[in-house]
């Protein structure tokens, strides 16, 4: 829910709990008792990205400029659970028809504003759904300089603009259990299923986007686990597609890549988790990069 100095009678939106100023001691005030978050909706259009932007209603904070759907956090909801609740609430935006991709936030002192960025997987065509907007609607990323943002938002957009693209694993299982001396060697596939277990969390909680040397705050993959050997068995589970190599498991790393690659449309990040020098020189030449199997070890 967007902020408000003060609402005409027919404006007024119901208050939930988290609705509420912070009185920062930046000096500032800030709306949203346990902080606020908005949700940057994108796509891939002909002419470039896309983003779904809301004209903010003229009684609001920086009535009239165009910004993005959000508000103040309900009491224990984690920021991309109150960025899709508002989108959808304020712009029709349907959860089952995005991903979220990627996560950047503004801290101060006493408050923190999370912009959750997300890439539309269904078609959607967003509406106006409560007072706090004048239009919403998707616009060029090539044409925002011709709207009137607000502040905050055109502060953010240098950085947003780098994170518009989505992030996909591929994982050297075999490589990857094979680091850690802790057994798997009696039982390859049991070891392999706790590593595709462990990836389905990194998937749900993401990743710290220091440790995969991107913008913003946290980035929320796509995982494709590369099996071999006696761990072809181990099957997928939401969030964790399993590749088994017919033969050689290099080749399939590399085939994996080179599949997600011709598939991306230009906006994915890949990264092979591997220890592999002789793999990473294969995968580093079709554009992807590399990592050690330290990000996705439990």
């Amino acid at each position: 829910m967007t902020a408000a100095a003060s609402r005409p009678p027919a404006a007024r939106v119901h208050r939930q709990p988290g609705d509420g100023w912070v009185e920062c001691s930046c000096g500032r005030r800030h709306w949203g008792l346990n902080g606020a978050a908005g949700l940057l909706l994108w796509r891939a259009g002909p002419a470039g990205p896309q983003l779904v932007l809301q004209h903010r209603a003229l009684w609001s904070h920086h009535g009239g400029t165009w910004g993005l759907p959000g508000g103040a956090l309900s009491d224990g909801e984690t920021p991309v659970h109150g960025a899709v609740r508002e989108a959808q609430e304020e712009a029709g935006v349907v959860p089952a028809g995005l991903r979220v991709t990627a996560a950047r936030a503004l801290v101060h002192p006493d408050w923190a504003y999370t912009t959750v960025l997300a890439e539309a997987t269904a078609p959607l065509e967003p509406a106006v759904t409560d007072p706090e907007s004048l239009e919403v609607r998707w616009v060029d990323l090539a044409s925002i300089d011709d709207f009137q943002l607000l502040p905050a938002f055109a502060d953010a957009l240098p950085e947003l603009r780098t994170m518009l693209r989505r992030l996909v694993l591929v994982v050297d299982a075999a490589n990857v259990v094979g680091s850690r001396p802790d057994g798997w060697w009696a039982d390859r596939a049991g070891a392999t299923t706790r590593l595709r277990d462990h990836l389905a969390v990194l998937v749900r909680d993401g990743l710290d986007a220091v440790d995969v040397d991107l913008p913003g705050q946290r980035w929320y993959p796509e995982v494709v686990l590369v099996t071999e050997g006696a761990a072809r068995g181990v099957g997928p589970v939401d969030g964790v597609r399993v590749v088994p190599a017919a033969g050689s498991g290099d080749d399939a790393v590399v085939e994996a890549v080179a599949a997600v690659l011709g598939a991306a449309g230009g906006v994915t990040d890949v990264v092979v988790t591997t220890a592999d020098r002789a793999l990473s020189a294969r995968v580093g030449a079709l554009g992807a990069r590399t990592l050690g199997p330290r990000l996705v070890r439990h």
